[in-house]
């Protein structure tokens, strides 16, 4: 379960939640699911998959992987849209370089006026090889917006 920021309005979101799987192949299997009146939120139509930048500027779902120990991370932003970007940082905020390693990623979307969930497959094969026996960390977050488009921040953990 995610927690909104203190700063976010909640509104009409009641429930942002994330199962986390690994799947065969070094894939990394992330299902979102929001519940709330999702009338008053501002969705994009889905469209067919495309690399994309600015995705956090709306609503989309985001994944940052990280080796222990290490400051280097990878930020992963998924929209309802199928709209999908990828980013190696060199430090927290840092560094930002489109990441090329792997194939694209596996969207698929599905709501209703009370629910939707949002299906992705990652293909972490290049980041296993490269990170054996380091660990990695995994860390989840969300970016809501409402009709008026007003943003609410969804996270595990929110930093200080």
């Amino acid at each position: 379960m995610l927690a909104p920021h203190p700063s976010s309005l909640m509104g009409a979101v009641t429930v942002v939640a994330v199962t986390v799987s690994r799947t065969a192949g070094d894939r990394l299997r992330l299902a979102w699911q929001l519940k709330g009146d999702l009338s008053t939120l501002r969705l994009p139509e889905p469209r067919p998959p495309v690399r994309a930048d600015g995705l956090w500027q709306h609503t989309c779902f985001e994944a940052f992987l990280g080796r222990g120990g290490a400051s280097d991370y990878w930020e992963y932003n998924f929209s309802p849209s199928g709209a999908w970007a990828a980013y190696h940082f060199t430090g927290y905020r840092e560094g930002m370089a489109p990441l090329m390693k792997g194939a694209a990623p596996s969207i698929a979307c599905d709501s209703d006026a009370a629910e939707m969930r949002l299906d992705v497959s990652l293909d972490l094969g290049w980041l296993s090889r490269s990170s054996a026996g380091t660990g990695l960390r995994l860390g989840l977050s969300a970016v809501i917006e409402d009709r008026m488009r007003v943003l609410s921040y969804w996270a595990l953990k929110h930093p200080a």
